[in-house]
């Protein structure tokens, strides 16, 4: 969808206080608003769509315990080469069950 609008200028907010049970979340990302809307048409009193401004943002109400933030640690250099390592044989089993 095009809305005029620079990647940079596309951001996702996330609003919330420690007082209102509720989140608020608008984005323009593609994925997070498909999972936030099929979030919200399973599960309404969770989750709630609250406006579509037809430009490509939507914002929603989801009760504060169903959104979550990862925050991941950087991986160690060990853990990256036993990683790759790892893909290096999946990689492998991959090609010979092709044959």
């Amino acid at each position: 969808m095009k809305t005029g609008l620079t990647k940079k200028q596309k951001t996702t907010a996330i609003y919330f206080d420690e007082d209102s049970p509720w989140i608020e979340v608008s984005t323009y990302n593609t994925d997070l608003k498909n999972r936030m809307t099929t979030f919200a048409e399973s599960y309404p009193h969770e989750c709630k769509l609250i406006d579509d401004d037809e430009l490509g943002c939507k914002t929603f109400e989801v009760k504060k315990g169903r959104f979550g933030f990862k925050l991941t640690a950087p991986y160690t250099e060990e853990r990256c080469k036993a990683a790759g390592e790892l893909a290096k044989k999946y990689i492998k089993n991959l090609r010979r069950s092709e044959q």
